[in-house]
């Protein structure tokens, strides 16, 4: 299959939102007089996934997810803060991080020479732009569609035929989705009739429940399947 547009997930794909997440979590709670231990991400991490769950499945909307996690998770030790205020805190750290995958920079200059390069993401439009100029990303990509100027969120349909329209000469035969994610980046595909690209990073999860057209580890694979 010879592939000509290259729709890219950004998190945990290209950048490293875990290391970004973790030196941004830790200097926000640093700031508010909290030291960010392992226990605190833990009870972070769980509303949060939670909150970015039940908006995905269309049972919240985006600014709730934004502006409840941190209150809930500090309600949870019995504190009351703003949820607004950290929200706003927090999103000017993380567009501040711009940590690289290993080899994306080099993948997307060499790739972006012979194929039309586009970003597709769940993230916040001003943060995601912010963060793809300072890793040296953005000058790669054709276009960027994200959920929150979209209104729809991957994994919907109604994202994808999105990013289908605003592509010119958008041929589904032709694309290729890039992403790390089985629920969002791959079952998008599948329902969009997109062939995917699942890397995986985690060797043990399982993709039974959704199969990807190809499987890899790292970017550096992914020069061999665009070069069919």
């Amino acid at each position: 299959m010879s592939y000509k547009i290259l729709l890219f997930d950004l998190d945990d794909t290209l950048l490293d939102f875990g290391a970004n997440e973790m030196d941004s979590l830790t200097k926000l709670f640093t700031q508010h007089g909290y030291s960010f231990s392992d226990e605190l991400f833990g009870i972070y991490d769980a509303v949060n996934k939670q909150l970015w769950a039940d908006y995905e499945n269309g049972n919240i909307a985006l600014d709730e997810v934004l502006n409840s996690r941190f209150s809930k998770t500090m309600l949870k030790l019995g504190k009351i803060v703003d949820g607004t205020e950290w929200e706003n805190q927090y999103r000017e750290l993380l567009g501040n991080g711009s940590q690289l995958i290993d080899g994306a920079l080099e993948l997307c200059q060499s790739l972006s020479v012979s194929h039309r390069l586009f970003v597709i993401t769940n993230g916040i439009t001003k943060t995601q732009i912010k963060r793809l100029k300072q890793s040296g990303l953005y000058e790669f990509f054709e276009d960027i569609f994200d959920s929150q100027s979209i209104g729809f969120q991957k994994p919907s349909k109604q994202f994808f035929n999105y990013v289908m329209a605003h592509i010119e000469n958008f041929h589904a035969s032709e694309a290729l989705i890039i992403g790390d994610s089985l629920s969002t980046d791959i079952k998008g595909g599948i329902l969009s009739g997109i062939d995917t690209c699942w890397i995986k990073r985690n060797p043990h999860l399982s993709s039974a429940e959704f199969q990807s057209t190809y499987t890899i580890t790292s970017l550096a694979e992914l020069r061999d399947i665009c070069s069919l």
